[in-house]
């Protein structure tokens, strides 16, 4: 019972967090920096701890995940406007690389390899937070919105909930069992159908709080479906594979800094992969 009340109230000020931030891109910026720089550093914690012959930079690693973050969102904001922004961090990935040869590791290649996943896994998917906020308008000018990115964390959070439920309920036939054991494909169904109502009721809000000269909003009510869809299938996935991140180096939770949730990764897991695929979606639109 109280293990159950702490997971509340964790709960309850995490996605509270969450959704106050994206009331300002300030905000936005400060805790998705402070996440990537969080989730980094507990990556780098586990990879050094748990992977025989194997020591990457945690700081360094965390640092240059961050400042990319930072980069690419000020880039997406028009706060910058020059590619020069990405030098550092550029820098810092030539110096991770090069300071391998005389450091005298045991094995270089380990740490090049989990190096550059802390940055690929992570420190990237967080930046496309900002690919999605912003956007150009008509009158040449960037705009911010938080209604896309926002919209992913609530279809992970109701895809979650319903995955649980329904799953709790009909359960039978497990999706994954040598990763993953506890989920099963009614779950997995039933949170897609809550998603997808989930969709289409933000997707009416959208068009509702559309002003001219746009009739539709950010998106018809098909693409919103699609949204949701496309979230919940690759949420399904991020969650996935930090299971078998998880089961291969042998832990049960990727950290203890969230209570009754675990880690960074153990909460932003499904993120990871949901954020890249959204934008891939949303741009594959454009192309239509």
């Amino acid at each position: 019972m109280k293990n159950l009340i702490t997971r509340a109230i964790t709960g309850i000020i995490f996605v509270t967090a969450i959704v106050t931030c994206f009331l300002r891109p300030e905000a936005m910026f400060l805790l998705f920096a402070i996440v990537t720089g969080l989730t980094i550093w507990e990556f780098s914690g586990l990879v050094n701890e748990h992977i025989e012959a194997t020591t990457i930079n945690r700081f360094i690693s965390t640092v240059a995940g961050v400042y990319l973050f930072l980069a690419i969102s000020g880039y997406c904001s028009g706060i910058t406007s020059s590619a020069a922004v990405f030098v550092p961090y550029l820098l810092t990935i030539v110096y991770l690389f090069i300071s391998e040869l005389y450091l005298k590791q045991e094995n270089p290649i380990n740490d090049w390899a989990y190096t550059m996943l802390s940055q690929m896994y992570i420190a990237l998917p967080f930046s496309t937070i900002s690919v999605l906020a912003f956007n150009g308008g008509t009158d040449g000018n960037i705009h911010y919105n938080m209604l896309l990115p926002l919209s992913v964390f609530i279809f992970l959070w109701v895809s979650d909930t319903g995955a649980y439920c329904c799953g709790s309920l009909l359960g039978k036939h497990k999706l994954f069992p040598r990763v993953s054991p506890g989920k099963s494909w009614e779950g997995s169904i039933g949170g897609g159908i809550f998603v997808i109502i989930a969709a289409i009721i933000i997707g009416l809000y959208d068009q509702s709080t559309a002003v001219a000269p746009s009739t539709t909003g950010l998106l018809p009510l098909w693409q919103w479906i699609g949204l949701g869809i496309v979230v919940c299938v690759f949420g399904t996935w991020g969650d996935l594979v930090e299971s078998l991140f998880k089961r291969t180096i042998g832990i049960k939770d990727s950290g203890n800094i969230l209570p009754g949730h675990g880690g960074m990764l153990d909460r932003f897991d499904s993120s990871l992969m949901a954020f890249p695929a959204a934008v891939v979606y949303i741009y594959s639109l454009s192309l239509l």
